[in-house]
């Protein structure tokens, strides 16, 4: 399995960007699905999740300016992003919880595309 992100840039303060994650490959069913984002000498955190019926939950510092959806006909998460602050810069990553079979489950990790947000 694959998970392939895209659609980062370079954009200034209070633009929006939505970055898209297609999972490809042998996958009976994906069931929750996240962006994580890594700043420079941060640590890596959890940025939104969304299950396989579309409940989310977010970071309070995105709150109200991000939102996580999915098509489950292309495996595909999106984070629609508005709103962009200096301080949202970093590389985003997108991981998904992959069902392989009844009871065999798997976290898979993109590589990540870079939002750069300047002000």
């Amino acid at each position: 399995v694959q998970l392939q992100a895209s659609g980062g840039g370079l954009v200034q303060a209070g633009d929006s960007l939505r970055p898209s994650c297609a999972a490809s490959g042998r996958i009976f069913k994906i069931n929750d699905m996240r962006w994580h984002r890594q700043a420079p000498g941060k640590q890596r955190e959890l940025v939104a999740t969304i299950t396989r019926g579309g409940n989310t939950d977010y970071a309070d510092s995105v709150k109200g300016r991000f939102t996580i959806s999915r098509d489950n006909t292309k495996n595909t998460v999106y984070l629609q992003m508005n709103g962009l602050k200096p301080e949202d810069t970093a590389v985003y990553y997108c991981a998904a919880d992959v069902q392989h079979g009844p009871n065999y489950e798997f976290e898979y990790w993109g590589k990540g595309t870079l939002v750069t947000v300047s002000s």
